[in-house]
């Protein structure tokens, strides 16, 4: 099945809740939405004596990514939504915009669950896992919260993009980011999440993430599946994408390491020397969604495909219509053959 959607909140929603995303996409005939994570920051205090012995799932007002509890000299921490919180423990609230609480993400996984909308995260944009401390663990973190709250909605992926190779430069830098995602990667078999750990290609020379790159990282590091941002990929490698052919070679590629899902994004693109300049509308740049259509119905591959657009939902059902005519021209002119 494919499946198209924009990532965020429709522009044309007239509410910015994700209630009302999903809602206006199921009603404009899309069947996907990626939730972006945007920002994410936290604060701690202590319980209320009302929610001791109760779990952060039972709790209507905050979002508890974390419980940190005191064990001598040690902190244990806790990321566990079922755990039971006890008095002493510190609370970790995530102050993202995306929801209140476990439970109000719960109620979305079951909305979009009935309007056959397929959710997904992208954590927060800038991440680095290769260069300062505190930069690697604020992204570490980012996309720890992006888990938890890809998880509570049911998503089939939590996207990430890698950051910079850093000052040690691409040898080192890539040994590094790849250590950083196989110990999110651990933490996150630790806490039994379901989603995969997505890995985004880049769109500029100085940033970790060729197709080499990225498949290489999934092959070393289990539970992790490449996620094509076509608009990258194609300024990156040089203006890549011309032909069927083309874009036939990467979904082969990807395909193999994708766990049964293609994950991926599509817009227009402006760039140069190897390196993306900014995302346009698709009709806009070199980047043509009709080839990758032409492959889409030769294929019928299991792929959801997200407008990273400045259109968001309009790009979105461009690309759907472009995918249907082509389709229906292919199966009439084969009905045509068999009544020949």
């Amino acid at each position: 099945m494919i499946r198209y959607g924009p990532s965020g909140i429709p522009l044309s929603c007239k509410g910015r809740t994700l209630f009302d995303g999903i809602e206006d996409v199921h009603s404009l005939g899309l069947t996907a939405m990626e939730v972006q994570l945007i920002r994410s920051s936290t604060s701690s205090r202590l319980p209320d004596d009302e929610e001791i012995g109760k779990s952060p799932s039972e709790l209507q007002t905050d979002l508890i990514v974390e419980i940190q509890r005191r064990d001598g000299k040690n902190t244990e921490r806790i990321n566990d939504p079922e755990a039971k919180i006890r008095s002493g423990d510190m609370l970790l609230v995530l102050e993202s915009g995306l929801s209140h609480s476990y439970s109000e993400l719960y109620d979305m996984a079951d909305y979009a669950k009935d309007h056959d909308v397929q959710l997904s995260v992208h954590s927060t944009y800038y991440a680095d896992f290769s260069g300062r401390t505190e930069m690697v663990e604020r992204s570490k973190n980012n996309l720890k919260w992006a888990c938890l709250i890809c998880d509570a909605l049911g998503g089939v992926v939590v996207s990430t993009q890698l950051g910079f190779y850093g000052s040690k430069g691409k040898k080192a830098g890539g040994d590094a980011i790849i250590r950083n995602i196989r110990e999110i990667r651990d933490w996150w078999k630790e806490n039994k999440l379901s989603p995969p750990l997505g890995l985004e290609t880049s769109g500029r020379q100085e940033i970790f993430g060729s197709l080499d790159e990225i498949l290489d990282t999934v092959k070393r590091v289990k539970g992790t599946i490449p996620v094509v941002n076509f608009a990258h990929l194609h300024s990156k490698e040089g203006a890549m994408l011309r032909e069927t052919e083309d874009f036939r070679t990467v979904i082969a590629r990807v395909k193999k390491a994708s766990e049964g899902l293609i994950y991926t994004s599509f817009s227009g693109v402006e760039h140069y020397g190897g390196n993306e300049l900014r995302l346009t509308p698709i009709k806009r740049g070199d980047l043509r969604f009709e080839p990758l259509a032409e492959l889409i119905v030769e294929e019928n591959p299991a792929m959801t495909i997200i407008s990273s657009s400045p259109l968001l939902e309009h790009d979105a059902i461009y690309m759907k219509v472009i995918f249907e005519r082509m389709l229906s021209r292919t199966v009439t002119k084969e009905d045509k053959e068999k009544t020949a």
